[in-house]
């Protein structure tokens, strides 16, 4: 019994010490450890929370050779510290530490902590609306266009979808924008331009996150197909040098194009891959801009989950 006692001892102490300095796999590890639960039994709390997150990725987590990234993810990592008994915010701010420090080939890119807590912000505006990021519809195909001021400034953007639903009822789609850092998502204004209209509007300040409603005239069956357009006037932020989009899962057709003012054109553009906000940025390919249209793109025919963007330099 006192060797049992002493082992709970060890296991708290290294857990206090895990909580308090990091990284964010050994407090999950020391955490999982000190509370005796199997990851199968952690997995099948995790699903009565509504979240579903594969043994693998468990194992991955606390090991340290993968970290939480997705909104689903991160869902989980907040569970977890109900399911382990842990302080709030615990997990999630060791997380938000493992931060990915930019380098001089995207000196503008979002931190790892940054769209962490982007992530959170994200999940608490869709909670008030009563929406999720699948909201019952697959894309099929998005076009996105991006505009760029005469202040080198994101000054908005367009997007037109084409989706499909997988749910009965489905007669919404939820629109999400990222401004640059230092935005001010209440000064931004959602336009419904194509058989939508807009609904209720959410912003949080500090991450620079702004949700909308796109309301349809109808309600879609499953397999049903619907086009919409919306776009997003910004131009609340200092000079833009990359637009990113992150996707959670698989997807169709995405196309992303920017065009510069005619008064402020980058000297070089390139587009890049990455396999998540913590990796490392792959399949730079740099991009002509075009003379009459001022604009550069990129296609993907089929998106797979990660980001995909367009970086530009400013002559100094």
């Amino acid at each position: 019994m006192r060797h049992g006692i002493q082992h709970a001892d060890v296991a708290t102490a290294e857990l206090e010490t895990a909580l308090r300095d990091g990284p964010f796999h050994a407090a999950l590890r020391a955490a999982i450890t000190a509370r005796g639960l199997p990851l199968q039994r952690v997995q099948h709390h995790l699903s009565r929370y509504g979240v579903k997150v594969g043994v693998t990725s468990l194992s991955y987590w606390q090991q340290g050779a993968r970290r939480p990234q997705r909104p689903e993810s991160l869902r989980a990592v907040r569970a977890l510290e109900e399911i382990l008994q842990l302080p709030d915010e615990s997990l999630v701010r060791l997380l938000a530490q493992a931060e990915e420090r930019p380098g001089p080939a995207h000196p503008a890119a979002r931190s790892y902590r940054s769209r962490v807590e982007a992530s959170g912000a994200l999940e608490k505006l869709l909670a008030e609306l009563g929406a999720s990021l699948d909201g019952g519809l697959h894309t099929l195909s998005h076009h996105e266009r991006v505009r760029i001021g005469s202040r080198r400034e994101l000054s908005g953007r367009d997007s037109q979808y084409i989706v499909r639903a997988h749910k009965d009822g489905i007669d919404r789609y939820v629109a999400v924008h990222h401004g640059d850092p230092e935005c001010a998502p209440e000064r931004m204004t959602v336009h419904a331009l194509e058989n939508c209209r807009t609904g209720r509007v959410r912003w949080h300040h500090d991450t620079g996150v702004l949700v909308t409603e796109l309301l349809f005239d109808t309600r879609l069956r499953i397999g049903d197909t619907c086009l919409f357009r919306y776009g997003v006037e910004d131009g609340t932020a200092g000079a833009s040098r990359e637009y990113v989009r992150d996707f959670g899962s698989p997807g169709g057709q995405y196309a992303l194009e920017v065009r510069f003012a005619e008064d402020a054109l980058p000297v070089r553009c390139h587009r890049f891959t990455q396999h998540s906000a913590a990796a490392p940025r792959s399949g730079r390919q740099e991009l002509t801009l075009s003379g009459r249209h001022r604009s550069v793109h990129m296609v993907e025919p089929r998106v797979r989950s990660g980001l995909v963007g367009i970086g530009w330099d400013w002559e100094s």
